[in-house]
Parts: C-alpha cells; sequence; structure tokens
C-alpha cells in the first residue's frame, strides 16, 4: 500500500536515491540535499511503498519582487518517482499532498518550472497572465506557471519570481 507522508532524516539516503535514479543524474539530488540543509521552510514529501521510498516532492520558498512590495510563496520541485514506478498516480499523489499542506498553512502561492500539458490538472496556469516571470530568461512562458492559494495576497502584484540560490547555484 501506497503512503505519502512528510519526509524523515532516515528517508534522506532512499531520497537522494530517488532523485538519482529518476533524472539520471545527481545535480537534482544534490539541489534537495542542499535546501534541506540551508532551507528550514522547505516541505519534503515521499511516497513510500513497503518500506521503500519510491517517489519524492519538494517545496521550497520562492518570491515575487516588485518595486511596490515582496510576497513570499512556495516553488514545487524537484519531483522525482522511481522509473519502475512512473506513470502510476504517484507524482499526482505527491502533489497534492504538498498543496494541502500549503494551502492549510495559507500559503498565497505556488510556482513550478515544468511540463504544460501536466500541471494544469492541479489548477496551474502560465503566470504570464498574471504579470509574473521567472529570474532566468530561457524558462519558455509554457512552462513557468502558478497555482494561487489567496487571490488577495497577489492583488496588484507583478514582477520577477525568485528561487532561493540553491537553485540558481545547481544550473
Amino acid at each position: 500500500m501506497l503512503q505519502i507522508r512528510l519526509e524523515k532524516p532516515e528517508d534522506i539516503r532512499q531520497v537522494r536515491a530517488v532523485n538519482e535514479h529518476a533524472f539520471g543524474q545527481s545535480l537534482e539530488a544534490d539541489l534537495v540535499d542542499g535546501l534541506r540543509k540551508n532551507c528550514p521552510d522547505a516541505l519534503s514529501v515521499v511516497a513510500e511503498k513497503g518500506g521503500r521510498i519510491t517517489g519524492h516532492l519538494l517545496l521550497s520558498p520562492v518570491l515575487i519582487s516588485d518595486v511596490h512590495q515582496t510576497v513570499h510563496g512556495m516553488g514545487l520541485g524537484p519531483m522525482a518517482v522511481r522509473p519502475a514506478y512512473q506513470r502510476r498516480g504517484i507524482g499526482s499523489e505527491l502533489i497534492g499532498y504538498g498543496l494541502n499542506i500549503l494551502a492549510e498553512r495559507r500559503c498565497p502561492f505556488v510556482i513550478v518550472l515544468g511540463h504544460p500539458d501536466y500541471y494544469p490538472r492541479f489548477g496551474f496556469e502560465p503566470a504570464g497572465r498574471y504579470g509574473l516571470r521567472s529570474q532566468w530568461s530561457d524558462v519558455p512562458d509554457e512552462a513557468f506557471m502558478i497555482l494561487i492559494l489567496d487571490r488577495s495576497a497577489l492583488q496588484g502584484v507583478s514582477g520577477v519570481v525568485v528561487y532561493r540560490g540553491e537553485f540558481t547555484e545547481a544550473l
């Protein structure tokens, strides 16, 4: 039976392996390790089946900065599922669990840089519709999306969405 839950310290080794296997490299696993170490506000969610971690989702702080104000939210990703378990809905369950926690915590928005055919099912829409753009100029508009959880918090806000420094260092 699949269980979706928050990461525990004893999961760290397996979470790293999930990210390495899913992405075929260590870049994302290194990013997750760095954020876990440096960012106490990160939210790390795992999928576990039979004592084995089969999937992982990390949500970490981002901010929208414009000339008038700064609004804090969360960025979704990386998300990884072991290749043998992909296309079974594990990613969707991880996202649903994480988004529910963020909604309970009254997070105003979630940003994702991801596949434009996948994330809209969760309510994500192009961030450009709201005058928001990525800090990285080479990000395609259709892949840079936002899920607004509190419209009043983003009233009149536009500008650049900034991720934690670990993301830039990883690139």
